[in-house]
This record gives structure tokens, C-alpha cells and sequence, in this order.
């Protein structure tokens, strides 16, 4: 089974995943990770030195061997995955199982306030303009994310249960 988690930086999909791979024992992939695995740099430093077009044609060579190469997988995208390089069509190919987890503009930015260090498409953006910022950028991604098989609205939900909202559906 391969489960694979979309939606805006800071919406959970990396602790949802964690959980939704505890309890149905299958493998926890985290894209970002296994990018700074194969290509032995952070996220950050692919940005910085090598610019946004290098880090997405990566990102889609990643997405395409692991949608054909693994066979079971929770999948955990960055927030621009879906929306660059035709990477949603290539994960609807191989799964129907994608969740877009939804959240509101004042929930992202209460969550992304105190990560703006670790967060390269933000770092750089003053406080009082993360509302903006984020808005803007999820009016040009909210297409890309709408299209995903299951959307999950996760404001004022607790981890638990958006894990066992994923369960339900795949029964």
C-alpha cells in the first residue's frame, strides 16, 4: 500500500505520517529527507546553492523511483511537491491513497512562526507578512492540493485523530 501525504508546509504531514506508520507497521518516508539523503545536503543548502529549479528537478526524479521502485510506503511530500513537474499525476498513477491535509491560513501561521529558521521558502519573510505570504502562496497551490483523491480539514484536530480519519478511509 503506498499512502502518500500532501498539503502547505507546517500542515503535519510529517507527524501524521509517522503515526499512520506505527500503526499499520508500513515504512515512513519523509521526501525531504531521503533528497538530503541521496544528494548529501540539507534542504536549506540545496535552495541556497543550487537554486529552487535544481531542488524540484530532484525532487521529481525522487518522487518517480520511489512511486515505482517501493512497494509499500507512507510518503510524507514537501509543500510544493504536488504543484511542480506533473509530481501529482505521477503519485495518482501509483496510489489512490493521497491526502491533502488541510489547514487554515491563521492555523499555518501560529504553526510556522516558530519554524521559520528551518523553512527556506520563508526564512526571510518578516512576521507581520507570514499571513500574506502564506495566502498567496496557497491561492497558487490550492489547485494543485484540491485535486488530491481525499481532502482532510485538520484545524483544531489533535494528530490521533486525523490518523484514524486516514484509516477509515482505507477501509
Amino acid at each position: 500500500m503506498k499512502i502518500v501525504l500532501i498539503g502547505y508546509m507546517g500542515s503535519g504531514k510529517t507527524t501524521i505520517g509517522k503515526l499512520l506508520s506505527k500503526k499499520l507497521n508500513i515504512n515512513f518516508i519523509d521526501l525531504d529527507e531521503y533528497i538530503e539523503s541521496k544528494l548529501n545536503l540539507s534542504v536549506s543548502d540545496i535552495f541556497k546553492d543550487r537554486g529552487e529549479i535544481f531542488f524540484r528537478k530532484m525532487e521529481h526524479t525522487y518522487v518517480q523511483e520511489l512511486m515505482e521502485e517501493k512497494k509499500s510506503f507512507i510518503l510524507s511530500t514537501g509543500g510544493g511537491t504536488p504543484c511542480y513537474a506533473n509530481n501529482l499525476a505521477l503519485i495518482q498513477k501509483h496510489t489512490k491513497h493521497d491526502f491533502y491535509l488541510k489547514l487554515s491560513i491563521p492555523s499555518l501561521v501560529k504553526r510556522l512562526i516558530n519554524e521559520k529558521e528551518s523553512r527556506p521558502l520563508i526564512q526571510n519573510i518578516a512576521e507581520n507578512d507570514l499571513p500574506e505570504f502564506i495566502g498567496k502562496h496557497l491561492f497558487e497551490r490550492n489547485n494543485f492540493y484540491l485535486q488530491a483523491n481525499t481532502t482532510l480539514v485538520c484545524d483544531s484536530k489533535m494528530p490521533d485523530e486525523i490518523v484514524n480519519e486516514i484509516l477509515e478511509s482505507l477501509k
